[in-house]
């Protein structure tokens, strides 16, 4: 979910905006982060970019412009000086974020919060158990469509800031949102979010599953798009070490068994490389509570290596739960699986 209201920008011009998780969208791609401090429903919003003016909410999240307590000049946003603002906003939860508290799920078949009883542990998880388009999947050779494409999927990645998260059940690597470029399907553009890891894979390729998968999660935050999350999915089985994964070691080394962060610097997410010509595109859902239906999936279908104890790593790292963080294959049912045949590699 995300909340559109109103905003009056220095030139006195109404525009869009959207506020989706912890970043403000104008328009439909532009964006501008923020940090908040919630004081009951009211959250202070600070920003070099904008100038925000009080608003009251009704059921359409409509705002009444309001008397600027003093004018400002526009030299004042040139220089970047920092705006305190004031929004009153009816907190929302977003529903396609994962969970990151891992206390409320595990991985274990006896423990009772295992991925066999997700759906029942939430309303809000119902789809983990009712839900008919549900991942990870196995792509078997029997239910796939060959598409013949002459462009490979083209990936718009640029090195921005990020961080690496030991989140418990996973080790994830978060960019700041908007700042490490995009992929586009069909039109509509996803910025880059944040890419975790399993182990051992999730998706399996007939039938067989891997040693690893790296999940790269992107959203849209147009409103007018349908399905605002877009996931890129790597296979790896073990064999040389995963180059972009060697980067991180360290850090993840520091927060074994420990929820923790640390800061990586500038992470260009362009040296993940996928490879191949071909990939395998569905429909599916978060693979983690709360399973959101409507996630567009394309899994590389070039297997790549990783290093023993980089996998090694990464399990020691999560809690004793989650050393296993695979959730169990769903049914299929009705769905297509495509397969795309490009004429040129996907590392671009």
């Amino acid at each position: 979910m995300h909340t559109l209201i109103r905003v009056y920008r220095v030139n006195h011009q109404i525009q869009q905006l959207i506020i989706y998780q912890s970043h403000i969208y104008i328009g439909q791609s532009s964006y501008i982060p923020y940090t908040y401090k919630p004081f009951k429903q009211n959250l202070i919003l600070l920003t070099s970019h904008l100038l925000l003016l009080p608003f009251t909410f009704n059921n359409k999240f409509s705002m009444k412009k309001q008397q600027q307590q003093q004018q400002q000049s526009n030299s004042i946003f040139i220089l970047g000086s920092l705006l305190l603002l004031v929004l009153y906003w009816q907190a929302t939860s977003v529903a396609a974020q994962e969970v990151e508290d891992e206390r409320e799920f595990d991985y274990l078949n006896a423990s009772g919060k295992g991925p066999q009883h997700w759906g029942d542990l939430k309303k809000e998880w119902a789809a983990c158990k009712n839900g008919e388009i549900q991942s990870p999947i196995d792509m078997s050779n029997q239910r796939v469509n060959i598409i013949q494409k002459s462009r490979a999927l083209v990936r718009n990645y640029k090195p921005a800031n990020a961080t690496v998260k030991n989140r418990g059940h996973d080790i994830s690597l978060q960019w700041v949102f908007g700042e490490a470029g995009s992929i586009k399907i069909n039109g509509t553009e996803y910025f880059l979010q944040q890419g975790h890891w399993h182990s051992p894979s999730e998706h399996s390729i007939n039938g067989r599953r891997y040693d690893m998968e790296l999940h790269l999660v992107h959203v849209s935050p147009d409103s007018n798009v349908k399905n605002k999350i877009a996931v890129i999915g790597v296979l790896y089985k073990i064999g040389h070490a995963e180059p972009f994964l060697s980067q991180l070691m360290k850090n993840i080394s520091s927060m074994i068994d420990e929820k923790a962060e640390g800061n990586m610097g500038m992470i260009d997410p362009r040296e993940i490389k996928l490879g191949g010509k071909r990939y395998y595109r569905y429909m599916g859902s978060l693979t983690v509570p709360p399973c959101t239906e409507g996630v567009i999936w394309t899994i590389a279908r070039k297997v790549r290596t990783v290093a023993r104890d980089q996998v090694k790593l990464l399990r020691e790292a999560v809690h004793d739960y989650a050393e296993e963080n695979a959730r169990p294959l769903q049914p299929l049912n009705t769905r297509e699986i495509q397969l795309y045949d490009t004429q040129e590699n996907i590392n671009n």
